[in-house]
């Protein structure tokens, strides 16, 4: 099967040398275009999907839009059989869903229809769900709707972050993925129509939904900040200056504190009140710093119990 890839991010990485480590004739990569990074943006970096595609010799488009005559002309040269779409970054149109021969084919990170959008992972961890897993569905022109091919669960770990479900996912997306091309190649994949009632969605992460609300309970704040660990970090001020937090605890019931007020800072991390129980950070990072512990932070005179830390902007709150 000649099948045409079509990811950008460290996510689709596992798709992609699976594909190759079974035997599947990639013919092509598409990826996102080399971006200048840095702050002189002097720096141009590469995804890593492209890293794999050049080290496997492996055809690479990177178009800044995936449309237009030429584009499908390119892709048209290639003659794929099947399109694989892993965390691409732009929404397909219908010609090029429809371009090879066997349709696109799309791995996302949720049980679908539960968890349609940008941000599958991250919306798992923020809600509490105890299960997600990975779906394998044919692509269609509308938001993540198209039949179910395969899926396969997986429990979401207590106190796991984004960064390491999405790490667990990847893998369980490159496993699943080849399941499926195999059951197609075989003629025994059966496409499940989702069930509409039972959709929700997942939105892309924007800096509004980064701000820290602590007068919720503690579950609900550290179930958030993990959710965006380890990018781009919960959002909270302290005196007027935005900080990140990273790696959220649950912490003891804390008594006769405000919400966002520090009731401790040890060696372990620093305890914040939230609107019920405590929320342990262990790693901070205020603006135009790097990454640090609370403990660090406080000998560098940034922090102390009993400060207490500022609700978000009214512009975003």
């Amino acid at each position: 099967m000649r099948v045409l890839f079509w990811g950008t991010p460290e996510f689709a990485t596992p798709a992609l040398r699976a594909l190759i480590g079974e035997g599947f004739e990639v013919v092509g990569v598409v990826t996102q275009p080399d971006r200048p990074v840095g702050r002189s943006r002097s720096t141009v970096q590469t995804s890593p999907v492209k890293a794999i595609a050049v080290d496997e010799g492996i055809p690479v488009l990177q178009p800044e839009r995936p449309r237009g005559d030429e584009v499908l002309s390119q892709l048209s040269k290639l003659k794929p059989d099947l399109s694989v779409v892993v965390a691409y970054g732009h929404i397909l149109p219908t010609a090029v869903i429809d371009l090879p021969r066997r349709g696109t084919v799309n791995i996302h990170g949720s049980l679908l229809p539960a968890l349609r959008g940008a941000a599958p992972i991250q919306a798992a961890i923020r809600e509490g769900r105890t299960e997600t897993g990975v779906t394998i569905m044919r692509m269609v022109p509308a938001l993540d709707a198209g039949p179910i091919i395969l899926q396969a669960r997986t429990a979401v770990l207590d106190d796991e972050t984004y960064g390491e479900l999405s790490l667990r996912l990847s893998e369980l997306g490159a496993l699943t993925l080849i399941e499926a091309l195999s059951l197609m190649e075989l003629g025994g994949d059966r496409e499940e129509t989702q069930e509409e009632r039972h959709a929700t969605y997942a939105p892309k992460i924007d800096r509004a939904s980064t701000w820290i609300d602590w007068s919720a309970p503690a579950s609900t704040v550290c179930r958030l900040i993990r959710s965006l660990d380890p990018k781009p970090g919960g959002l909270t001020m302290l005196r007027g200056t935005e900080v990140k937090m990273f790696g959220a605890k649950l912490a003891p019931r804390i008594a006769s504190m405000a919400p966002g007020q520090i009731a401790a800072i040890d060696g372990e991390g620093m305890v914040v009140a939230c609107g019920d129980g405590g929320a342990r950070v262990t790693v901070v990072q205020p603006a135009g710093k790097r990454r640090l512990s609370p403990n660090d932070w406080a000998r560098g005179r940034g922090v102390a119990a009993g400060d207490r830390f500022e609700a978000a902007p009214a512009a975003v709150s």
